[in-house]
């Protein structure tokens, strides 16, 4: 078997080798279908039935809600608080407690980020789980 390095008509052949750049963009392609799961971020959400959404709401709990007001101010339990005093009263609030529950009810024009900073926060002051309270019906849209 001869090794033949130019044409028949005696100049140079011109083929590019394309096996190792497959091999290459093979590997590349390994590369990243490895690194599409290790950057998705989850979040764990629980909603409730419809059913638990309508009963009454003169009911004496003691829930710890957070509010996130119009006029972006914050209030724990309808006690307004500062924003720099929000991780000592929820220390205060969640220190003792058995049960490290909150519910956050935000108000239409507050931003996505301020919800997650308090999110932050209360889970710094040791709040395990954090449900989002729904709008009523007259305010959802």
């Amino acid at each position: 078997m001869a090794m033949s390095v130019g044409s028949d008509d005696g100049g140079y052949q011109n083929e590019p080798n394309i096996v190792p750049m497959i091999d290459i963009l093979l590997v590349l392609l390994i590369i990243f279908m490895m690194q599409v799961p290790l950057q998705r971020k989850a979040m764990d959400v629980q909603v409730p039935p419809v059913e638990t959404r309508t009963q009454q709401q003169n009911v004496q709990s003691d829930q710890i809600v957070l509010e996130l007001k119009d006029d972006q101010s914050y209030a724990i339990n309808s006690r307004v608080v500062s924003k720099q005093d929000l991780d000592r009263e929820l220390h205060d609030v969640f220190d003792n407690r058995p049960t490290k529950l909150m519910f956050i009810k935000a108000a239409r024009n507050r931003k996505y980020q301020e919800l997650i900073e308090v999110m932050d926060i209360a889970r710094g002051a040791g709040v395990q789980v954090i449900g989002l309270t729904p709008r009523p019906k007259d305010e959802a849209q």
